[in-house]
This record gives structure tokens, sequence and C-alpha cells, in this order.
């Protein structure tokens, strides 16, 4: 079963750019975040993450992540969302090259700058996820995971991607209500917020 690391970031590449969205990172932090409190090992305290169980989940990227939270001080929902995201997308994206799901093609930008793009060896991967998450919005029914993916979509605003056809994309009011009805996709949410708070503030200084 993939993980929804792999899922996300499957996603995110499969279009026609080899580039990833723009929030993919903070988007893998939340998916950390979720396969851990799916799997019992973290909860919130109050507004804070707890490590509730410190066992291995025995997937090695997402139990790293947990040691370094049980490791780490008490932080909010979306501070470790943020926290979780550092160094994660280079770790997800190898994975997947070296598993055969993407693959890395080299390039130049601008004729002159060293540039790596990742596509999917086989679309038919990402179509089926996109599938999934379609039926489940269209007849309402969702598996935890798959709720938790829509969450993860909707909270790094890659709705226009995995829904491309505008008749059946739920609306923004949906989206925002996929995100926030578990407490990783909200704070996913809020942690993408701020960084474009961030990023306004620096452009206007």
């Amino acid at each position: 079963m993939s993980t929804l690391l792999e899922e996300l970031a499957l996603l995110s590449y499969d279009g026609t750019t080899g580039r990833p969205a723009g929030y993919l990172d903070l988007g893998l932090g939340g998916a950390v975040l979720y396969e851990l409190a799916l799997a019992g090992r973290i909860g919130l305290d109050g507004k804070k993450v707890r490590v509730l169980d410190p066992a291995p989940t025995g997937d090695p990227v997402v139990d790293a992540r947990l040691a370094a939270i049980a490791a780490d001080k008490p932080r909010s929902a979306h501070a470790a969302v943020e926290r979780t995201a550092k160094r994660l997308l280079p770790t997800v994206r190898d994975g997947l090259v070296a598993a055969g799901v993407l693959r890395r093609e080299r390039g130049k930008a601008l004729g002159i700058f060293p540039v790596d793009r990742y596509r999917p060896q086989h679309r038919s991967a990402a179509a089926g996820i996109r599938t999934r998450l379609a039926s489940a919005v269209r007849t309402g029914r969702f598996d935890e995971r798959t709720a938790a993916l829509l969450a993860l979509v909707a909270a790094v605003r890659m709705e226009k991607a995995v829904f491309a056809d505008r008749q059946t994309r739920p609306s923004r009011k949906e989206f925002k209500a996929f995100a926030e009805a578990h407490w990783v996709g909200a704070a996913t949410r809020k942690a993408v917020a701020n960084r474009d708070g961030a990023n306004a503030a620096a452009a206007s200084s």
C-alpha cells in the first residue's frame, strides 16, 4: 500500500512541467503527521502535538520524523507541519525515483542552468488516485486514508490539478471543509497560509 506521502507526491508531479506543486513540501509534512495520527502514534494535547506511542510504524521515513518529534519540545500543530516538512521533499522524491515510480530528466533552464525535472513513469498510477478521490467526493463515502489525502490536496491548493473537470470539482467551501475536518489538515492549511503571509511581507519590504 502506498503512503500518503507517495500518493501526494505522485499527484503533484503528474503534470507537464516536471516540477512539483508550490506547497508540496508542507503537504508532505502534513502527510507524515497524518500517517502518525492514523497509526495512533501522535495526537493533540491542547494545542500541542505530542507522541502517544513511540513504537515504529515500519516506514523509515515516517519513523525518522516520529523520533524527531519525540526528541523535540511540544509544538503547535502547524509548527509541527513546518518542522516536519524540512528536507522531506528530496527524500520522498528520490525514493519514488529509486522505486521506478518517477523518472528524473536532466536538462537546462534557459539553455544554461542545470535543472532536474521529474515525471511519472506510468501516468495511470496518478490517474487511479484521482479517480479514487473523485469517486469519494461523488458518493460521499470516504475511508480514513482517502479523506486524509483529500484534505492534503485541499490544504496545499492542488484541487485544480487533481480535479481537472470544473463540473465535478468541489467548491472552495467544500475544499475548506475537507482540509479542516481533521486537525492535521487544518494545521497544514495554516502552514500554507503562514508561508503566504511571510512571502507577502518579504515582497513588500
